[in-house]
Parts: C-alpha cells; structure tokens; sequence
C-alpha cells in the first residue's frame, strides 16, 4: 500500500489539512474546484517562464465571501516580488483578470529547501534535462537531503534512462522510509524531465520526521545545517 499510495494524500485530513480551504454549495463546486487548478497551472506555468526559478513547493488556497487568498510557498521569494514589489503586483493583477475576483496574495519564505520533495524533484529534472549522469544526479540530491537533516529519503526515476532502448526504474534509498505508518511526515514530489530520448519521471519521498515534534512542521535534524529565519511577504 505504501508504494502505490501518495504519501500526501494518504495523510490529508489525518495529520495534514488540505492545500485549498473553502466551502461551497453543490452547483458550484466543480467551477471553483477548476478555478483552483488555473491558478495554480497559471502560476507554475507562467506564459513568460519568468517564476520558473523561484522554485515553488506549493499553492495553498483559501476563499472567504470577498476574496482568494493564495499563499505561495517559495524558495526564493525575490524571484516573484521582484524590485520593489512590482512584479507581485503585475501577478496578482493577472490572476485577478483570469478568475474575476479579488485576488489577496501572499509570498511565504520555504526554509531548508533540501528537505522539500518538490524541490528536489525538480533540481533532479533540470539536471537531468541538462544531459546529467542520471546516478550522479540521484547520489548527490540523496548527500545534500541527509546532510540538510532529513531521516530518509527515496529517488525513483522511470524512462529511457542515459538515452537507453527500454525504459526502466532505477531508485536510490537512503535512511528510514515508513510510507504507512500515518506519523511518519512524509513529504512526495513529481514532475518530469523533458529530454532527447523522451520525458523522465522523477519521484521523490522524503522523511522529514514525526508530526507533532516541533511547532514549525520542520521536524528534521537542526544540528547538520543552519536554519534562517523565516519570512513572509504580503500583499
């Protein structure tokens, strides 16, 4: 169960809440439901490419009566502000002008972005995409996650890994892994590498500790890396 569940969703409502707050009637659930999907799509694929490198881990969204609230989860939170705010203004313009509602947006800093799966899946991807030895890849983003303080963490990459006839699994574990003990703060990450040979699928588990250790949801090791403060930035 453990391999065929996501770790995320197996725990939403258990011990995560869910990435997008609302209620609403029957009738308009699904356009709502859809709205979410195109803000987040709009946000991760911007027509200009130019949040590419903020390097998102997630959307959250909450709906009151009068607005969206959307809490953008970055590593690097200049990369969507930009100089003096401008460019978050020019975002929160365009979603306002996709959805037709008021748009409230909030940028929140993401600490020790090795120990988000998201994150690592996707430095993973760019690597790859980069002509990268696919192992080398894998070996490094694995010392970088348990140097951050991380308990475990699995790599599954599937294609036609190094350019090869069939595609194939390859995986890299490293530390504990309890994908079914509900606990367990398992955090997952997917995208795709584009290459020459076709798209690559990268996963990624991280064991990030146990739910209920630290007030932050960090529960992983301190002692290995240095940890900034966080912040955020709000519209």
């Amino acid at each position: 169960m453990g391999q065929k569940v996501n770790p995320i969703g197996y725990r939403t409502g258990v011990m995560l809440g869910w990435k997008s707050r609302w209620y609403a009637p029957k009738e308009e659930f699904s356009a709502l439901l859809v709205e979410d999907k195109k803000i987040r799509d709009f946000i991760k694929k911007h027509p200009t490419g130019k949040y590419s490198a903020a390097g998102i881990d997630r959307i959250e969204i909450e709906r009151t009566r009068d607005e969206v609230k959307v809490i953008i989860f970055v590593a690097r939170p200049a990369a969507i502000i930009g100089k003096k705010g401008q460019d978050i203004e020019t975002l929160q313009e365009e979603l306002q002008n996709l959805t037709g509602r008021r748009i409230n947006l909030k940028v929140q800093e993401v600490g020790r972005p090795e120990i988000h799966a998201q994150l690592v899946a996707e430095k993973i991807a760019e690597q790859l995409a980069k002509r990268a030895s696919f192992r080398r890849a894998m070996k490094r983003a694995a010392e970088e996650t348990m140097e951050a303080g991380a308990k475990g963490i699995k790599i599954q990459l599937a294609g036609r890994l190094g350019g090869a006839e069939m595609a194939r699994r390859e995986k890299q574990i490293s530390g504990a892994m309890p994908l079914s003990t509900l606990r367990a703060k398992i955090d997952y990450g997917f995208t795709e590498a584009m290459t020459a040979q076709g798209h690559l699928g990268v996963q990624v588990w991280i064991n990030q500790g146990t739910y209920g250790d630290e007030a932050d949801g960090d529960d992983a090791q301190t002692g290995q890396a240095s940890k900034g403060p966080k912040r955020s930035y709000k519209r």
